[in-house]
């Protein structure tokens, strides 16, 4: 058995309420002594009786409180070992008796005007031995129940931030692994019209497209991934519309030197570009244009994605390339970044990922 905390914690249980705690113990051990030595030795219940039983009882217990907090706050014992643990507490017990008792004859004698010898009272000892036993024992249950259930607790806390942390990389894999499925079906219509009459070109885009997914698919259960390794993917992507798009559109990526290998979240920038294509510059005949400037700036990294196609409109709804970023920022940065949306001076959507969120 072992205990994963001290019996006396400072930030949990100050030296104060401890007193009051095990000092409310000593009256009720107190009271029970007196009726316990009341019935065995048939004696009748006096004031003085019960005064003298609580005062001893709650000397010696107040004395073995501050005796085991003292051990523990500037002892500092490993409470990692039970058996070694409980040694050194009923140790403290003993300590906390020989001193509470001889307050309490040094108390009675100056209250009944008795005369005060120290280490006078082998009876009491043997008396208060058995109450040292009882008091101790009583401590040591509360504390280790004590611990226990705190320990439990903290399991099961534990338990719910892990339920949690799985439901976060559940929701990230899903919004990482989302592959547009109109995107698919028309990148496999571009292949199956490309294959008779240029198969060179359906292979490298079969290829393109079989890369992609890989990267999707996300076996490593990564979050992040290098800004070099995004840019890349997304080139990929862009390859493989270009089949589509032709040279109606031209695509621009500027990437300021050092950020190449800088961690940003996975699939963050390739949903943005889709969403450009698809909602911006769909129907642009001749001079369309996508830009990708990914810089530093004051707060953090900057990722910018702008074309010159269809403004946002001004509705709130925005499309699945927007709203998986920004849940996927939410859900791994919480308030740590800036999402903005615009259409003046230019159409752009930025992203700014502070550097200490």
């Amino acid at each position: 058995m072992t205990l994963k905390e001290p019996l006396f914690t400072s930030g949990e249980e100050s030296l104060l309420r401890a007193n009051l705690i095990y000092g409310a113990i000593g009256v009720m051990v107190g009271l029970i002594i007196s009726v316990f030595s009341t019935i065995y030795y048939n004696l009748p219940i006096t004031g003085r009786h019960i005064f003298i039983n609580i005062l001893f009882s709650v000397s010696i217990t107040l004395s073995i409180t501050n005796s085991v907090y003292f051990f523990e706050t500037f002892l500092k014992p490993s409470a990692s070992n039970f058996w070694k643990y409980t040694g050194g507490f009923y140790l403290c017990n003993l300590a906390g008796m020989l001193i509470g008792t001889e307050i309490s004859h040094l108390v009675i004698s100056v209250l009944f005007k008795l005369p005060y010898s120290l280490l006078d009272g082998i009876v009491d000892y043997r008396f208060n031995f058995v109450v040292v036993i009882v008091v101790g024992s009583l401590l040591l249950v509360y504390q280790v129940q004590k611990t226990s259930m705190q320990s439990l607790l903290k399991s099961k806390e534990l338990a719910l931030a892990r339920a949690g942390q799985l439901k976060t990389e559940a929701e990230l894999q899903t919004l990482q692994s989302r592959i547009n499925p109109h995107f698919l079906y028309n990148s496999l219509n571009s292949i199956a019209s490309l294959i008779h009459e240029e198969p060179d070109k359906a292979e490298e885009m079969t290829l393109k497209l079989s890369k992609l997914f890989r990267y999707s698919i996300n076996s490593m259960q990564e979050s992040f991934s290098m800004v070099r390794i995004e840019i890349e993917i997304m080139q990929t992507y862009l390859d493989i519309e270009r089949i589509r798009f032709g040279k109606r559109i031209s695509f621009s990526v500027n990437v300021d030197p050092g950020l190449e290998n800088v961690l940003i979240p996975r699939f963050m920038i390739q949903p943005l570009v889709e969403n450009a294509l698809k909602h911006g510059l769909k129907d642009v005949v001749q001079n369309g244009l996508l830009t990708v400037v990914i810089a530093r700036v004051e707060k953090g990294i900057r990722i910018t994605v702008g074309d010159n196609g269809v403004p946002f409109p001004e509705e709130s709804s925005v499309g699945y390339g927007l709203q998986s970023t920004y849940d996927k920022l939410k859900l791994l940065y919480n308030e740590g970044y800036e999402l903005r949306i615009s259409n003046i001076p230019d159409k752009s959507v930025q992203i700014i990922i502070y550097d200490n969120p």
